[in-house]
């Protein structure tokens, strides 16, 4: 049975990274999905759709941003729209919206319960996107489930599959 090296979140922050970046948990570094070319499509037309309502709702999307959720947990969502211009690197204060492109290899048991992490992080809206079934889901208080879009209601925002899955 192999051993995990424990590393500080320091090491961890400032660590350089070939390939696909790992998420920090107590020390380990937590592997992430492989990406692909409609992964990486998809991450870029989802925050691309919020990139209107800067201006308007001050809306700010980033990808690939790490997020301290607390100490000793740093996760990336592949799209985080934070409500203000985030100012730090590594911002610890919720993004209004996560958002989770899946990748092949990825478990949607493990993605739920990132999606719980988020909420209880204080995401107001976490969502999952599925680029091989062109699916979506929203992970709310009643767990995770699929939806016919993915809305903001307070802001009259509503993603529709035909604008994601337009690639």
């Amino acid at each position: 049975m192999a051993t995990q090296t424990l590393i500080s979140e320091d090491e961890y922050l400032h660590a350089i990274f070939e390939g696909s970046e790992p998420e920090f948990r107590d020390g380990e570094m937590v592997e992430r999905g492989t990406p692909t070319c409609l992964h990486g499509m998809i991450q870029a037309v989802m925050a691309a759709l919020f990139m209107p309502y800067r201006k308007s709702h001050s809306l700010w999307p980033t990808t690939e941003t790490r997020h301290r959720l607390r100490p000793g947990l740093i996760r990336i969502p592949d799209v985080a729209v934070h409500q203000g211009k985030p100012s730090m690197p590594h911002p610890d204060c919720p993004p209004y919206v996560a958002i989770e492109v899946l990748s092949p290899d990825d478990r949607m048991t493990e993605v739920a319960g990132k999606m719980r992490e988020y909420r209880d992080f204080g995401v107001a809206h976490a969502w999952v996107v599925d680029p091989e079934l062109q699916a979506l889901y929203v992970f709310d208080s009643d767990g995770l489930h699929q939806v016919r879009s993915l809305q903001i209601s307070e802001f009259g925002i509503n993603f529709t599959p035909q604008q994601i899955f337009e690639v």
